[in-house]
């Protein structure tokens, strides 16, 4: 067991006991108490809602019925199924939180009631009409849906106002149909079936909702069908129930409809005191909810302070070795170490050869620590780390010197057989006479090109290699020739409009190693069946002679171009090293790009219809004056000024978001 002089110990008495504490008190309970509060108070919501459904779905209900008894032939109701309307349509006006679905059925209330009152509507379908519309307010009732609570009173309550709710619903249908069939004197058709069937519903429901209800509500049922009205209904119903067979009914619909509206007006009011008992119930729960919550929030509260007692005690023993110990540490990663590494790195000799120079760092007292012993045990491991850094470094720069030099080595060497190929390969051109062996040398000529340019980039990479010597400034077209010569497909390469210009004898094989590289990539990412084009033009404006490749392939995606942009503005060491192989010509052309000296710019950008396209713009230094001053330069076509445009516009972008990142 760890005691109190280590970092251990302190750390398991400041923070495994509060916060235990903490998390099972305060964070269990709280959230159990916040989670009961809002369940109560969504409950108290739904009841509130379900009640107000509740109005509407009952003068529904009345209108149903009303409307049923008319279209049988009982003039009479005609006052009665005014007023109620009135009613259903106040009710409506009120309640916003019927859905969507049942606002577009109701929105068929007006031209039902106007068929109904021109007397030709059909009565079986303006009886399921409206049958559909209560069936829909009762599913968008949220105690139709209600999930089971955690509270046994009000899940019962809840279940009890559904049940109500159904069979209310089937008294009141029930009360509905027999209207219009006391008004025709007889049953037609299937409603002998719906009214049997309703019936059935009927005690399905009452005895469900037997289960569930309470003492006092089974008794306010029992009530509500005592009554003498609910008895004369019964009698009624009996009555109905004997002439199944088509015989003539002898009823008074008007009577029916006054008792089984005390019935159902009964069943309402029960319904009422059915939800203000259970919302009573969910203003208790909320109530109880809200003082848990409290009482849990101040005993978290109190845990919490006793935490921050602790954790500020433990901390004064901790800080002062703690700061010594973070101070060594920023002095060692900030300044010994990177001073360390910088000059092994730029050491000539073997980098472990100056390991036994290399300054130890100074060990923390102890004392000074707090006694600590894990915290002198960190400055120990802390002084171990900085030793293997260091000859890690060590052994990085001599692995990286061997490197560049194995590169540097096998290049040259390369250089050299290619270019004893290639004379070797002139001479036997000179001496052939023979057309087809003449052809076949011809392409192992270029394949030599091919390699010498291979050869050439692994000397670029690694750093060390010289410029191919030229004697005399070239024409554009011939440094376009010269960079199609160097790739594989040359016969797929279209060298469209290429205004004169003179490059110095300096840049000219860079110039066309550059072009080489620029057109084998767009050769590998292009169809096969696809050209490549090579544009060249010169722009008075800004003194600047531009090459574009233009390719219809694959293109690139944002992020490649970026990082192809960022290879072409580097030219250190450590890209080398972190580049991925399939980007390593990107880092050619920027090495190349970077020789050439300042001006020298290479950009991508998205070719017009897919594809990509590759601008070099050399600058003005690098061109010599023209054979025949007195030619003009040519008029830019179209398509050149289009991606001179699109070149111009891509480099505005990029000067944009380097502006934008440096005022960040």
């Amino acid at each position: 067991m760890p005691g109190w002089g280590s970092i251990r110990g302190r750390v398991a008495v400041v923070i495994t006991v509060p916060i235990c504490l903490l998390l099972a008190v305060a964070g269990v309970a709280v959230d159990g108490r916040a989670e009961a509060l809002s369940d109560a108070r969504t409950t108290r919501a739904e009841v509130g809602l379900s009640l107000r459904i509740q109005t509407l779905v009952h003068q529904l209900q009345r209108e149903r019925g009303l409307t049923n008894g008319l279209l049988g032939g009982e003039k009479g109701f005609r006052p009665s199924l005014a007023a109620t309307r009135k009613r259903v349509d106040t009710a409506l006006r009120g309640e916003s939180a019927v859905e969507d679905v049942v606002q577009r059925q109701l929105r068929r209330l007006a031209a039902v009631r106007a068929a109904v009152d021109r007397s030709t509507a059909d009565p079986a379908k303006t009886l399921t009409f409206y049958t559909a519309a209560i069936d829909a307010l009762n599913t968008v009732d949220p105690v139709a849906a209600t999930a089971t609570r955690a509270d046994a009173q009000l899940s019962g309550g809840l279940a009890a106002m559904r049940e109500l709710a159904a069979a209310t619903e089937s008294v009141a249908l029930e009360r509905g149909l027999l209207n219009g069939v006391f008004a025709e004197g007889a049953f037609h058709g299937h409603r002998y079936i719906d009214f049997t069937e309703v019936r059935a519903t009927r005690v399905a429901a009452l005895a469900r909702f037997r289960q569930v209800a309470t003492a006092p509500q089974r008794a306010a049922l029992k009530k509500a069908f005592a009554t003498a009205d609910a008895q004369r209904a019964t009698a009624y119903e009996n009555q109905a129930e004997g002439a199944a067979d088509g015989f003539a009914l002898r009823a008074d619909a008007g009577t029916w409809w006054d008792a089984m509206t005390v019935l159902v007006d009964d069943l309402y009011a029960v319904q009422q005191s059915v939800g203000d008992a259970v919302r009573d119930r969910a203003d208790r729960l909320s109530h109880d909810a809200e003082l848990g919550l409290v009482a849990y929030l101040s005993a978290g509260t109190l845990i919490a302070v006793l935490v921050a007692g602790l954790a500020a005690f433990a901390s004064r023993s901790l800080t002062r070795p703690l700061r010594t110990l973070a101070e060594t540490a920023h002095d060692v990663a900030r300044h010994r170490l990177p001073a360390t590494v910088a000059r092994i790195q730029q050491s000539p000799r073997d980098g472990a050869e100056i390991l036994p120079t290399t300054p130890a760092p100074d060990t923390p007292d102890t004392r000074l620590l707090g006694g600590a012993a894990e915290i002198a045990a960190v400055a120990e491991s802390l002084d171990e780390v900085e030793r293997t850094a260091v000859h890690l470094a060590a052994q990085q720069a001599t692995l990286r010197r061997n490197t560049t030099e194995s590169l540097a080595n096998l290049g040259r060497r390369n250089q050299n057989l290619v270019r004893r190929q290639l004379s070797l390969i002139t001479r036997l051109e000179q001496q052939e006479l023979d057309p087809d062996a003449l052809g076949e040398l011809f392409e192992l000529d270029h394949l030599a090109t091919r390699m010498r340019r291979n050869a050439e980039n692994l000397l670029v990479l690694a750093g060390q290699n010289p410029p191919r010597p030229t004697a005399a400034p070239a024409d554009a077209l011939e440094v376009v020739q010269s960079a199609v010569a160097e790739v594989e497909q040359y016969r797929r390469v279209l060298i469209a409009t290429v205004e004169p210009v003179r490059v110095r004898g300096h840049a000219v094989a860079d110039v066309a190693h550059l072009l080489a590289e620029l057109i084998e990539n767009g050769l590998n990412f292009s169809p096969p069946t696809e050209p490549v084009e090579v544009h060249g033009w010169y722009d008075t404006d800004d003194d600047t002679y531009s090459f574009a490749v233009v390719d219809h392939g694959v293109g690139m995606s944002e992020a490649d171009k970026e990082r192809a942009g960022a290879h072409f503005s580097d030219s250190g060491e450590e890209a080398l090293l972190a580049t991925p192989t399939r980007f390593l010509g990107h880092l050619v052309v920027g090495r190349i790009a970077h020789r050439l000296g300042q001006g020298t710019q290479v950009h991508l950008f998205d070719t017009a219809g897919g594809g990509l396209s590759a601008l070099l713009a050399l600058p003005g230094r690098l061109l010599a004056p023209a054979e025949d001053a007195s030619v003009p330069p040519l008029p830019v076509k179209p398509a050149v000024s289009a991606l001179l445009n699109g070149f111009r516009a891509g480099v505005a972008l990029g000067e944009a978001r380097t502006t934008q990142g440096a005022s960040s």
